[in-house]
């Protein structure tokens, strides 16, 4: 009689809450007991537990993200295991969605899994049907569970009670007892100092400031873990918050209700009542001017920057209280980067305004409103491209002047390429004769070439190659020059390189080895 072949068996074992883990015998412990035990009951099957343990405490079934169970996965698909084994069920998932691709991964590897309480093996298709069925139990008893936990959080709050969050400065939480803030009289002096100081100084970004330089600092916790928290400078985000606060005045807050608390108020109501008037009349003051400068960006829509980015109105305040607007891309308002060769991030939108209204103006003398009839408008750091209907585009050609193109586009649409000059942080707007090459050498960017070239020599076959070891990272980027295309350097030493194309563009910018691909990584046409 043949023996049966092994079967190495991994125990998965998992608990919602940390609560008693730190036992000498847990709840994890008591689950491995009982897999341990079934494994021994099929011995003589061939089944062996192997030694690794894929234990998970603190960690819901809701999530995947938890370090046992990825560290088992990984262990399947390097083809370590032959069966799993769990208490029940939902210890390895509470998700009917996650059990399916759970289940197809272990039947790509041919892996069984089972459950001690329950006795199902997924290598048959009723083993998992009855598993789908218990397991959308599982999950149906999760959603309730998770219902009664809301109910029972709304029901403490409209009894006045603290049900959770990051404490306010000026209260404490007791360790045991009723779940009932209780006033910190020296953070609670703080707060009613912030409460006044508002009003007097009119703004909470100078409100902000002045707490920095007073050494003012948000609430001293300590987490879960034991790590401390807080103590640090107010945002402005944070005094707004603070200032809005409805727990100051002994209310507690749920969703859109507010409920008396069982706690004392620190902020007298009038006072709290005048900072709300105070910060309602600066939230409409900021819209009423937010809605102005929308309706002075005539670009709104049109601008997008090289990569087709949408370029967004903004603003800022300088210390004179003077707006100064701009056109902003997307990535650099969720600062992120993106494609765009060109670095016009921002621009300035009163300049970048005057010039395509002119600039239009000139083009279409007989149109009433040319701006209007402007369909989109994608700026670079040398040129424009102005998107206009295809008859509106023929019209201009009679008056184009040096360097400007048109390309058509499509049967309705034509683009009035128009070469200009656009300083990076703003200021004036001019019109590039010629093309859109400097006239003279850039010293720094020839300097840098030739250094380039100290490094490297020609081989038999006329390629340079590498000769002396660069020093340091800032002449590793240094050296990429030697290896730009021919009429690049030539470009560069003749001073006709494009004016974007400077030597902080080139260590910024990533070059590649193919001629054809770095004019297109360079926004450098020739």
């Amino acid at each position: 009689m043949s023996k049966p072949a092994l079967k190495r068996c991994a125990i998965y074992t998992r608990k919602s809450s940390d609560e008693g883990l730190d036992q000498a015998f847990n709840s994890l412990d008591a689950q491995r007991e009982a897999g341990e035990a079934y494994v021994l009951s099929q011995a003589g099957e061939g089944w062996r537990i192997v030694p690794t343990r894929y234990d998970d405490g603190g960690f819901s079934g809701g999530t995947m993200e938890r370090p046992g169970l990825q560290r088992l996965l990984a262990d399947v698909e390097a083809g370590l295991i032959d069966v799993i084994v769990v208490y029940k069920i939902d210890r390895l998932t509470r998700s009917l969605a996650d059990f399916a691709r759970i289940v197809e991964q272990f039947d790509a590897r041919g892996v069984s899994f089972v459950s001690v309480t329950q006795a199902f093996n997924t290598t048959s298709s009723m083993g998992r049907l009855t598993l789908n069925v218990l397991l959308s139990f599982a999950q149906f008893e999760r959603e309730v569970t998770g219902e009664r936990i809301r109910d029972k959080i709304a029901a403490s709050k409209a009894k006045g009670m603290w049900m959770g969050g990051a404490l306010p400065l000026g209260y404490d939480l007791p360790a045991a007892g009723p779940r009932t803030l209780q006033v910190n009289e020296q953070e609670a002096e703080t707060v009613r100092y912030i409460f006044a100081r508002y009003l007097e100084v009119g703004s909470v970004h100078r409100l902000c400031e002045e707490l920095a330089r007073s050494g003012v600092v948000s609430k001293r916790r300590t987490t879960r873990a034991g790590e401390p928290a807080g103590g640090i400078p107010f945002s402005r985000g944070a005094l707004f918050h603070l200032l809005r606060n409805q727990v100051y005045l002994g209310k507690i807050t749920h969703k859109e209700a507010i409920h008396e608390g069982a706690h004392d108020a620190i902020v007298d109501p009038t006072l709290f009542a005048a900072v709300q008037v105070r910060l309602d009349a600066q939230q409409r003051r900021h819209k009423a001017e937010g809605e102005r400068r929308v309706e002075k960006a005539p670009l709104t829509g049109k601008l997008f920057d090289a990569s087709g980015e949408p370029m967004s109105p903004s603003f800022s305040r300088g210390k004179s209280g003077r707006i100064y607007r701009y056109y902003v891309s997307a990535s650099l308002q969720q600062g992120t980067t993106n494609g765009d060769k060109s670095g016009m991030a921002r621009v300035a939108a009163a300049a970048l305004e005057v010039w395509i209204t002119e600039a239009l103006a000139r083009l279409l003398p007989e149109v009433s409103d040319p701006l209007a009839r402007l369909q989109r408008v994608t700026l670079h750091s040398d040129r424009l491209g102005l998107h206009l209907p295809a008859a509106l585009a023929r019209d201009a050609a009679r008056d184009l002047g040096e360097g400007m193109e048109i390309v058509r586009v499509d049967r309705s649409t034509s683009v009035i390429t128009v070469p200009v000059i656009l300083p990076l942080r703003g200021g004036r707007f001019s019109l590039q004769p010629g093309n859109r090459s400097t006239s003279e050498p850039d010293r720094t960017l020839v300097a840098a070439l030739r250094r380039a070239h100290s490094m490297t020599e020609f081989d038999k076959v006329g390629l340079s190659v590498v000769t002396t070891a660069p020093a340091s990272p800032y002449e590793r980027r240094i050296l990429r020059l030697a290896f730009l295309a021919p009429d690049l350097q030539r470009g560069i030493i003749t001073g006709q390189q494009p004016r974007h194309v400077n030597l902080e563009f080139l260590m910024k910018r990533e070059i590649p080895v193919n001629w054809t691909a770095q004019r297109a990584a360079l926004d450098w046409a020739v």
